[in-house]
C-alpha cells in the first residue's frame, strides 16, 4: 500500500462526522487484499496465551496466571476482591455479577475467569499496577466509572481473552506507563467511544519507549468510535485478524513514533481505517499488509516497523474469513 499524502489531518477529521485450571479465540469494488495465507481452524479457543503475552521476557516465561494455585469460586464482590488482593497464585472463578466501584487492584499470578456466559463485572474496573502474570477471560465488563481494565506502571505479561466490553466512562482497556508483553484477543467491544489506549500521553515517552509491546487479534470492534487502538511510542504493536465494523472516527492510530503493524484485518464502513498521527499527537510509523477494506477510506502508512515474528510465531486467518469467524468466536461463553 502506498503512503497516502496530500490530505491534511484537520481535513480528514472534518470529513468524519475449559476446566478452571486449564482456562489459563467506496463499495465492494474498493475491497482489496494481497494473497492471503491458508485458513487455520479458529473455532477452538486457545487455552494458553499467545502473542506478546507468550514471550519469555522480564523474568517471566509466558503468561500462566494462577496456574498451580487453589481454584476458588466467588459469588459476591467482597470475596472476589479479597482473592484479587492476595499475594499467592489463585484461579478465581467468577459466578454471577460483581458490583464494584472505581478501579480495584489485581495482584500478580492470578487467573480471573467467568463461569458460563453471564459472569459480569459492573460499575468499576480492574487495575494492574506493577503486577505481572495475570489472565482475565470470559467476563463481561459494563459501566465502569473509569477504565474497565488498566494495565500500568511496568506491569507485564497480561492476557485479556474472550471478554465483552461496553459503556464505560473512560477507556475500556488502557495499557500505559511502561506496561509490556500484553495480548488482547477474541474480545467483543461495543457501545463505547474511546476503546483502547496504548501509551499514557505525548509527554510520557521516557517511560513508554522500549515497552508497550502488545498483540491484538481476533477482536470485534462493533460500532465503537475510536482507539482500536490508539498507540504512542510502543513498538511493535501487532494488530491482526480483527474485525472493524462501522467505526465512526477511525480504526487504528499510530502516533508519537510508535511502530504498529496492521495485517490481515477486515475493515467495513470505516472512513479512516488507519492514521499516522492523530489530533495533537505527532505521526507514528505504521505498516499495513494483507488487509481487506470494504466501503472504507484510504489507510495511511509511514516508515517501517519491527517484525513481531522476531518475538513469536503466529499464523494468519484469511482476511475474507474474518467477518464469519470473529463475531461467532469473540466474547463471552466461547471458551
Amino acid at each position: 500500500m502506498e503512503h497516502v499524502t496530500g490530505i491534511s489531518r484537520r481535513g480528514l477529521l472534518a470529513g468524519t462526522a475449559a476446566s478452571a485450571a486449564l482456562l489459563a479465540a467506496g463499495g465492494a469494488d474498493r475491497a482489496r487484499a494481497a494473497a492471503a495465507p491458508p485458513v487455520r481452524p479458529s473455532a477452538a479457543a486457545a487455552q494458553t496465551a499467545d502473542g506478546f503475552a507468550s514471550v519469555s521476557a522480564l523474568g517471566q516465561n509466558g503468561t500462566t496466571g494462577g496456574a498451580g494455585g487453589p481454584v476458588v469460586t466467588v459469588t459476591d464482590a467482597e470475596t472476589f476482591l479479597d482473592y484479587c488482593d492476595r499475594n499467592e497464585p489463585y484461579v478465581i472463578q467468577v459466578s454471577g455479577t460483581m458490583r464494584i466501584s472505581s478501579k480495584q487492584g489485581v495482584r500478580s499470578n492470578k487467573t480471573i475467569v467467568g463461569l458460563g456466559s453471564d459472569a459480569e463485572i459492573t460499575g468499576g474496573g480492574l487495575d494492574m499496577y506493577r503486577r505481572q502474570n495475570v489472565i482475565i477471560r470470559n467476563l463481561r465488563f459494563t459501566g465502569a466509572e473509569d477504565d474497565a481494565i488498566s494495565i500500568q506502571q511496568s506491569s507485564h505479561h497480561i492476557w485479556i481473552d474472550h471478554c465483552e466490553f461496553s459503556t464505560g466512562a473512560d477507556g475500556l482497556i488502557d495499557i500505559v506507563r511502561g506496561a509490556d508483553y500484553v495480548t488482547v484477543s477474541w474480545n467483543h467491544f461495543h457501545d463505547h467511544s474511546k476503546t483502547m489506549l496504548i501509551g499514557h500521553s505525548d509527554a510520557n515517552g521516557s517511560q513508554d519507549r522500549g515497552a508497550l509491546r502488545v498483540s491484538f487479534h481476533h477482536n470485534f470492534f462493533d460500532g465503537t468510535a475510536q482507539r482500536h487502538p490508539r498507540v504512542r511510542f510502543g513498538e511493535p504493536v501487532h494488530v491482526y485478524n480483527n474485525y472493524y465494523r462501522n467505526n465512526t472516527l477511525y480504526g487504528v492510530a499510530s502516533t508519537e513514533d510508535a511502530g504498529v503493524l496492521v495485517e490481515g484485518n477486515y475493515f467495513e464502513n470505516v472512513a479512516h481505517p488507519i492514521y499516522s498521527g492523530y489530533d495533537e499527537s505527532g505521526p507514528g510509523r505504521v505498516v499495513e499488509r494483507n488487509n481487506l477494506y470494504v466501503d472504507c477510506g484510504e489507510p495511511e502508512t509511514l516508515g517501517t516497523v519491527a517484525e513481531p515474528r522476531t518475538y513469536y510465531a503466529y499464523t494468519l486467518d484469511r482476511p475474507a474469513d474474518i467477518p464469519r469467524i470473529v463475531p461467532v468466536g469473540a466474547g463471552v461463553g466461547k471458551i
